[in-house]
Protein backbone atom coordinates (compact mmCIF):
# COMPACT_ATOMS: atom_id res chain seq x y z
CA UNK A 1 0.00 0.00 0.00
CA UNK A 2 1.38 3.37 -1.02
CA UNK A 3 1.23 6.20 1.51
CA UNK A 4 0.40 9.70 0.48
CA UNK A 5 2.80 12.40 1.63
CA UNK A 6 0.28 13.60 4.21
CA UNK A 7 -0.25 10.09 5.64
CA UNK A 8 3.51 9.47 5.83
CA UNK A 9 3.89 12.66 7.85
CA UNK A 10 1.15 11.68 10.30
CA UNK A 11 2.54 8.14 10.65
CA UNK A 12 6.07 9.43 11.35
CA UNK A 13 4.83 11.99 13.85
CA UNK A 14 3.03 9.21 15.73
CA UNK A 15 5.75 6.56 15.53
CA UNK A 16 8.83 8.61 16.42
CA UNK A 17 7.70 9.58 19.97
CA UNK A 18 6.80 5.94 20.63
CA UNK A 19 10.24 4.78 19.52
CA UNK A 20 11.93 7.44 21.67
CA UNK A 21 9.86 6.41 24.69
CA UNK A 22 10.76 2.77 24.13
CA UNK A 23 14.43 3.66 23.94
CA UNK A 24 14.20 5.62 27.20
CA UNK A 25 12.44 2.76 28.95
CA UNK A 26 15.05 0.33 27.73
CA UNK A 27 17.96 2.42 29.00
CA UNK A 28 16.65 3.72 32.31
CA UNK A 29 17.30 1.35 35.23
CA UNK A 30 14.65 3.05 37.35
CA UNK A 31 11.86 1.87 35.06
CA UNK A 32 13.04 -1.63 34.23
CA UNK A 33 10.44 -4.40 34.57
CA UNK A 34 10.38 -5.84 38.06
CA UNK A 35 10.57 -9.53 38.89
CA UNK A 36 7.33 -11.21 39.89
CA UNK A 37 7.44 -12.04 43.60
CA UNK A 38 4.78 -13.93 45.54
CA UNK A 39 3.87 -14.16 49.21
CA UNK A 40 2.90 -17.62 50.45
CA UNK A 41 1.44 -18.22 53.90
CA UNK A 42 3.40 -20.69 56.03
CA UNK A 43 2.83 -22.31 59.41
CA UNK A 44 3.63 -19.71 62.07
CA UNK A 45 4.64 -22.48 64.48
CA UNK A 46 7.50 -23.46 62.13
CA UNK A 47 9.46 -20.26 62.87
CA UNK A 48 10.38 -18.47 66.11
CA UNK A 49 7.87 -15.95 67.44
CA UNK A 50 10.23 -13.07 66.64
CA UNK A 51 11.11 -14.72 63.24
CA UNK A 52 14.82 -13.90 63.74
CA UNK A 53 16.03 -14.62 67.30
CA UNK A 54 18.14 -11.83 68.81
CA UNK A 55 21.62 -13.17 69.54
CA UNK A 56 23.14 -9.95 70.91
CA UNK A 57 23.69 -9.92 74.68
CA UNK A 58 22.12 -7.30 76.99
CA UNK A 59 24.44 -4.35 77.55
CA UNK A 60 25.66 -3.46 81.04
CA UNK A 61 24.83 -0.12 82.63
CA UNK A 62 21.07 -0.25 83.19
CA UNK A 63 19.90 1.15 79.84
CA UNK A 64 16.60 -0.62 78.96
CA UNK A 65 16.81 -2.88 75.90
CA UNK A 66 20.40 -1.89 75.04
CA UNK A 67 22.45 -4.66 73.42
CA UNK A 68 26.14 -5.37 72.82
CA UNK A 69 27.32 -5.45 69.20
CA UNK A 70 30.30 -7.74 68.59
CA UNK A 71 32.85 -6.95 65.91
CA UNK A 72 34.18 -9.46 63.40
CA UNK A 73 37.85 -10.12 62.71
CA UNK A 74 39.96 -8.52 61.40
CA UNK A 75 39.25 -5.18 63.01
CA UNK A 76 40.43 -3.06 65.90
CA UNK A 77 37.16 -3.05 67.91
CA UNK A 78 35.81 -6.18 69.56
CA UNK A 79 32.52 -4.84 70.98
CA UNK A 80 30.44 -1.68 71.34
CA UNK A 81 27.31 -0.64 73.26
CA UNK A 82 25.42 2.35 74.66
CA UNK A 83 25.38 3.41 78.31
CA UNK A 84 24.72 6.59 80.27
CA UNK A 85 20.98 6.20 80.76
CA UNK A 86 19.16 9.52 80.43
CA UNK A 87 15.58 10.73 80.01
CA UNK A 88 16.48 14.22 78.80
CA UNK A 89 14.88 13.53 75.41
CA UNK A 90 11.33 12.19 75.77
CA UNK A 91 10.63 11.17 72.21
CA UNK A 92 10.00 7.55 73.21
CA UNK A 93 10.25 6.19 69.67
CA UNK A 94 11.48 2.78 70.93
CA UNK A 95 8.82 2.44 73.61
CA UNK A 96 10.30 4.28 76.58
CA UNK A 97 11.82 7.68 77.37
CA UNK A 98 15.30 6.42 78.25
CA UNK A 99 18.16 6.84 75.78
CA UNK A 100 21.92 6.41 75.87
CA UNK A 101 24.36 9.28 76.26
CA UNK A 102 27.64 7.33 76.22
CA UNK A 103 29.26 5.10 73.59
CA UNK A 104 31.52 2.40 75.07
CA UNK A 105 33.87 0.06 73.21
CA UNK A 106 36.40 -2.63 73.90
CA UNK A 107 39.35 -3.02 71.54
CA UNK A 108 41.19 -6.08 70.26
CA UNK A 109 44.24 -4.81 72.13
CA UNK A 110 42.37 -4.95 75.44
CA UNK A 111 41.45 -1.28 75.70
CA UNK A 112 38.22 0.05 77.19
CA UNK A 113 37.10 3.43 75.87
CA UNK A 114 34.08 5.72 76.07
CA UNK A 115 32.71 8.82 74.37
CA UNK A 116 30.07 11.03 76.03
CA UNK A 117 27.64 13.16 74.04
CA UNK A 118 26.88 16.78 74.94
CA UNK A 119 23.76 17.43 77.00
CA UNK A 120 21.84 18.39 73.85
CA UNK A 121 22.17 14.96 72.20
CA UNK A 122 21.40 11.26 72.78
CA UNK A 123 21.89 7.92 71.04
CA UNK A 124 18.32 7.08 69.97
CA UNK A 125 19.25 3.49 69.26
CA UNK A 126 19.55 0.03 70.87
CA UNK A 127 23.03 -0.96 69.71
CA UNK A 128 25.81 0.46 67.53
CA UNK A 129 26.72 -1.29 64.27
CA UNK A 130 30.30 -2.34 63.58
CA UNK A 131 31.64 -2.52 60.02
CA UNK A 132 34.75 -1.81 57.99
CA UNK A 133 33.12 0.72 55.67
CA UNK A 134 36.13 1.51 53.50
CA UNK A 135 37.93 -1.84 53.50
CA UNK A 136 41.08 -0.58 55.24
CA UNK A 137 41.04 -3.23 57.99
CA UNK A 138 39.85 -0.93 60.78
CA UNK A 139 36.38 -0.87 62.26
CA UNK A 140 33.89 1.96 62.01
CA UNK A 141 31.11 2.36 64.60
CA UNK A 142 27.80 3.37 63.03
CA UNK A 143 25.24 5.00 65.34
CA UNK A 144 21.91 6.81 65.40
CA UNK A 145 22.74 10.09 67.13
CA UNK A 146 19.92 12.52 67.84
CA UNK A 147 19.90 16.24 68.53
CA UNK A 148 17.11 17.23 70.90
CA UNK A 149 16.25 20.17 68.62
CA UNK A 150 17.21 18.91 65.14
CA UNK A 151 16.35 15.19 65.08
CA UNK A 152 18.42 12.16 64.18
CA UNK A 153 21.54 11.56 62.09
CA UNK A 154 23.71 8.60 61.14
CA UNK A 155 27.07 9.30 62.78
CA UNK A 156 30.25 7.25 62.37
CA UNK A 157 32.93 6.95 65.04
CA UNK A 158 36.31 5.22 65.08
CA UNK A 159 39.63 4.95 66.87
CA UNK A 160 41.99 7.85 66.25
CA UNK A 161 45.27 8.04 68.16
CA UNK A 162 43.92 5.67 70.76
CA UNK A 163 40.72 7.66 71.36
CA UNK A 164 37.13 7.39 70.19
CA UNK A 165 36.40 10.19 67.74
CA UNK A 166 33.58 11.25 65.45
CA UNK A 167 34.62 10.60 61.85
CA UNK A 168 31.62 11.44 59.71
CA UNK A 169 27.90 12.19 59.87
CA UNK A 170 24.94 12.61 57.54
CA UNK A 171 23.82 15.69 59.43
CA UNK A 172 20.64 15.94 61.48
CA UNK A 173 17.23 15.72 59.80
CA UNK A 174 16.42 19.28 60.86
CA UNK A 175 13.48 19.05 63.29
CA UNK A 176 12.98 17.67 66.78
CA UNK A 177 11.18 14.32 67.10
CA UNK A 178 12.33 13.21 63.66
CA UNK A 179 14.04 9.82 63.64
CA UNK A 180 15.68 7.34 61.30
CA UNK A 181 16.38 3.61 61.44
CA UNK A 182 19.32 1.84 59.84
CA UNK A 183 18.15 -0.85 57.39
CA UNK A 184 21.44 -2.48 56.43
CA UNK A 185 25.18 -2.10 55.96
CA UNK A 186 26.63 -4.03 53.02
CA UNK A 187 28.47 -3.69 49.72
CA UNK A 188 25.35 -2.64 47.82
CA UNK A 189 27.50 -1.23 44.99
CA UNK A 190 29.40 -4.51 44.63
CA UNK A 191 32.82 -3.12 45.61
CA UNK A 192 35.13 -3.74 48.54
CA UNK A 193 33.55 -1.05 50.70
CA UNK A 194 30.21 -1.10 52.48
CA UNK A 195 27.37 1.35 52.19
CA UNK A 196 24.85 2.38 54.85
CA UNK A 197 21.14 2.11 54.02
CA UNK A 198 18.62 3.76 56.31
CA UNK A 199 15.00 4.88 56.37
CA UNK A 200 14.45 8.49 57.35
CA UNK A 201 11.14 9.19 59.18
CA UNK A 202 9.85 5.60 58.84
CA UNK A 203 6.51 6.48 60.49
CA UNK A 204 5.56 9.49 58.36
CA UNK A 205 6.35 8.69 54.75
CA UNK A 206 9.82 7.21 55.01
CA UNK A 207 12.58 7.68 52.46
CA UNK A 208 15.32 5.11 51.84
CA UNK A 209 18.79 6.69 51.72
CA UNK A 210 22.04 5.05 50.68
CA UNK A 211 25.34 6.57 51.84
CA UNK A 212 28.91 5.63 50.95
CA UNK A 213 31.94 6.29 53.18
CA UNK A 214 34.46 7.98 50.89
CA UNK A 215 37.67 9.72 51.98
CA UNK A 216 36.43 9.96 55.55
CA UNK A 217 33.05 11.44 54.62
CA UNK A 218 29.53 10.08 54.22
CA UNK A 219 28.33 10.79 50.68
CA UNK A 220 24.71 10.30 49.62
CA UNK A 221 24.57 8.10 46.52
CA UNK A 222 20.87 7.23 46.38
CA UNK A 223 17.41 7.93 47.75
CA UNK A 224 13.96 6.53 47.11
CA UNK A 225 10.63 7.34 48.83
CA UNK A 226 7.92 5.06 50.17
CA UNK A 227 9.44 2.86 52.90
CA UNK A 228 9.20 2.01 56.60
CA UNK A 229 11.27 -0.35 58.75
CA UNK A 230 9.85 0.29 62.20
CA UNK A 231 6.57 0.25 64.11
CA UNK A 232 6.36 3.26 66.40
CA UNK A 233 6.94 2.34 70.07
CA UNK A 234 8.49 -1.05 69.23
CA UNK A 235 11.97 -2.20 70.25
CA UNK A 236 12.22 -4.31 67.07
CA UNK A 237 14.48 -2.45 64.64
CA UNK A 238 15.23 -5.31 62.22
CA UNK A 239 12.40 -4.94 59.70
CA UNK A 240 14.79 -5.44 56.78
CA UNK A 241 17.06 -8.12 55.33
CA UNK A 242 19.92 -8.41 52.85
CA UNK A 243 20.41 -10.97 50.07
CA UNK A 244 21.74 -11.01 46.50
CA UNK A 245 18.49 -11.76 44.69
CA UNK A 246 19.78 -11.55 41.11
CA UNK A 247 23.21 -13.17 41.45
CA UNK A 248 25.17 -10.13 40.31
CA UNK A 249 27.49 -10.17 43.33
CA UNK A 250 25.97 -7.08 44.93
CA UNK A 251 23.52 -7.61 47.80
CA UNK A 252 19.98 -6.24 47.62
CA UNK A 253 17.75 -4.93 50.40
CA UNK A 254 14.32 -6.23 51.37
CA UNK A 255 12.35 -3.61 53.30
CA UNK A 256 8.65 -2.89 53.88
CA UNK A 257 6.70 -0.24 52.03
CA UNK A 258 5.60 2.90 53.88
CA UNK A 259 2.37 1.23 55.06
CA UNK A 260 4.25 -2.04 55.79
CA UNK A 261 1.72 -3.95 53.62
CA UNK A 262 4.26 -4.77 50.91
CA UNK A 263 7.75 -6.21 50.95
CA UNK A 264 9.90 -4.31 48.47
CA UNK A 265 13.22 -5.63 47.19
CA UNK A 266 15.59 -2.83 46.21
CA UNK A 267 18.97 -2.92 44.48
CA UNK A 268 21.58 -0.39 43.39
CA UNK A 269 22.29 -0.31 39.66
CA UNK A 270 23.90 2.31 37.40
CA UNK A 271 24.01 4.83 40.21
CA UNK A 272 20.35 4.45 41.19
CA UNK A 273 18.22 2.61 43.74
CA UNK A 274 15.71 0.49 41.81
CA UNK A 275 12.89 -1.87 42.72
CA UNK A 276 13.79 -5.50 41.92
CA UNK A 277 10.32 -6.64 42.90
CA UNK A 278 7.60 -6.49 45.51
CA UNK A 279 4.89 -8.63 47.08
CA UNK A 280 1.60 -7.65 48.72
CA UNK A 281 0.76 -8.85 52.23
CA UNK A 282 -2.59 -8.95 54.11
CA UNK A 283 -1.37 -7.16 57.26
CA UNK A 284 1.46 -4.95 58.51
CA UNK A 285 5.00 -6.35 58.79
CA UNK A 286 6.08 -5.90 62.40
CA UNK A 287 8.86 -8.44 63.04
CA UNK A 288 12.46 -9.02 62.01
CA UNK A 289 12.79 -10.31 58.44
CA UNK A 290 14.63 -13.59 57.88
CA UNK A 291 16.43 -14.86 54.77
CA UNK A 292 15.80 -18.48 53.81
CA UNK A 293 16.10 -20.57 50.65
CA UNK A 294 19.36 -20.84 48.71
CA UNK A 295 21.95 -18.37 47.48
CA UNK A 296 20.53 -18.83 43.98
CA UNK A 297 16.90 -18.46 45.10
CA UNK A 298 16.62 -16.58 48.39
CA UNK A 299 13.28 -16.16 50.11
CA UNK A 300 12.29 -13.69 52.81
CA UNK A 301 10.24 -14.77 55.83
CA UNK A 302 8.07 -12.00 57.29
CA UNK A 303 5.90 -11.93 60.40
CA UNK A 304 2.75 -9.83 60.39
CA UNK A 305 0.86 -7.91 63.05
CA UNK A 306 -2.00 -10.39 62.58
CA UNK A 307 0.21 -13.27 63.79
CA UNK A 308 0.48 -14.77 60.30
CA UNK A 309 3.81 -15.59 58.68
CA UNK A 310 4.57 -15.44 54.97
CA UNK A 311 7.44 -16.57 52.78
CA UNK A 312 8.19 -14.12 49.96
CA UNK A 313 10.05 -15.22 46.85
CA UNK A 314 9.86 -15.65 43.10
Amino acid sequence: MRMTGRFRGVFAATLIPVLILGLILGLSPSVQAQDVWKAEKIDAASVPKEIVPEDRRPAPGGLPDALIETGSKPGDISAAWYAGRTNRYRHGILGDTFEGSILRVTTRAGGYLKLALPDTEVFEDRYPRLADLDGDGTTEIITIRTSMTHGAAVTVYGLRNGKLSEIATTGFIGRTNRWLNIAGIAGFRGGSGKEIAYIQTPHIGGTLFLYAFVNGKLIKIGEKPGFSNHQIGSTEMRLSAIADVDGDGAPDLAVPSADRRQLRIVGFTRGQLIDRGMADLPADIDKAIAVRGTAQAPRFVVGLQSGEVYSVGR
